[in-house]
């Protein structure tokens, strides 16, 4: 219990993460209990610390218009568009294949994701074609907008592929959120880059998976 308040008044880490780490500890004990090491599990008597339910933001259909024009032709547009008229989360996001998307019955089907684990202190990528839940899995309707973006999208990569030659990174060829040499946008620099963009042009400070809240409410 002390170790837990230690690290919420000195290292100023969130009641989420002692949440986390408080879950590792008693998983570990809960091993020992079972081996017969120990007699019972000294983490159920812990009081974990409370969280409060984070209120997510949202923007005005004005302030969306605002962070298109600022985005537009930039790395973290592409993000930016599908979060506000999609609500998809970053992992949906760099996720999407072209596969997904069906020109012709003007569709798009988010089945696919790309998260980023640590794993023994190193970023690793991982894809998996499953949704953060079952009611994730969905196809949505391709809107003029965001199926201009996804042409022009095409229409560079095709023209990067050609200029770079034997640079250009084929591992990802699938994939539509890739830079100008083909690699995969990783989920955690639409993050970071998005707040770069807000605090560059005097935005408010917002998440952003709040773009996703904005696309719930607005719809």
């Amino acid at each position: 219990q002390d170790y837990y308040q230690w690290e919420l008044d000195e290292r100023k880490v969130k009641a989420n993460t002692v949440i986390h780490k408080h879950a590792n500890i008693r998983k570990c004990l809960q091993h020992a209990f079972r081996q017969g090491i120990i007699d019972s599990n000294p983490a159920d008597r812990v009081a974990r610390p409370k969280v409060q339910k984070y209120r997510g933001k949202t923007s005005s259909p004005a302030e969306l218009e605002n962070l298109f024009t600022i985005v537009k032709g930039t790395r973290i547009e592409f993000a930016v568009v599908a979060g506000a008229f999609y609500g998809l989360r970053r992992s949906e996001a760099v996720g999407l294949k072209w596969d997904a998307i069906d020109f012709d019955n003007k569709t798009i089907t988010i089945k696919h994701t790309v998260t980023e684990v640590s794993i023994h202190g190193k970023r690793e990528v991982v894809a998996s074609d499953k949704t953060k839940t079952k009611s994730s899995y969905r196809t949505l309707p391709l809107i003029p907008q965001f199926e201009q973006l996804l042409l022009k999208m095409k229409a560079q990569q095709a023209e990067y592929k050609e200029v770079c030659g034997k640079c250009y990174c084929h591992d990802y060829a699938e994939y539509i959120y890739v830079n100008e040499l083909g690699e995969l946008i990783p989920p955690n620099y639409v993050s970071q880059h998005f707040k770069i963009v807000l605090k560059n042009n005097g935005l408010e400070d917002i998440r952003f998976h709040d773009l996703r809240h904005s696309c719930a409410s607005l719809l």
